[in-house]
Order: C-alpha cells, then structure tokens, then sequence
C-alpha cells in the first residue's frame, strides 16, 4: 500500500479515504479483513478521479 500510495502521490488524506473504502469493500463482500483486493479495487477508483484536467 504503501508503494502504491508513494507513486499516486496521494496525500495523508487521500491515504486514508483509500483505506476506508477498501474497509467498505470488504464489508460489501463480507470479509472480516481488508485483503489485497479490496485495497487494488479502492485504488483503481481512486486513479479514476485522478483524471482531472489540469488547469493552465
């Protein structure tokens, strides 16, 4: 996660709505604990919004 989180550059606060969203995933699959998965799902969301137009 870390690694991921070093080349996205996110944040702390990005760090940690990554995290919380992969709780959520695994909540949603009904898991006791977050697994890679959740964590590779909840950053590919996050690239997805990373898209934005940089403003000139």
């Amino acid at each position: 996660m870390r690694d991921a989180a070093d080349a996205m550059r996110l944040s702390a606060r990005g760090f940690h709505r990554v995290i919380k969203l992969a709780r959520t995933l695994a909540d949603l699959d009904g898991e006791d604990n977050v697994r890679r998965l959740h964590l590779a799902e909840a950053l590919s969301y996050r690239a997805h919004t990373d898209r934005r137009p940089v403003a000139a």
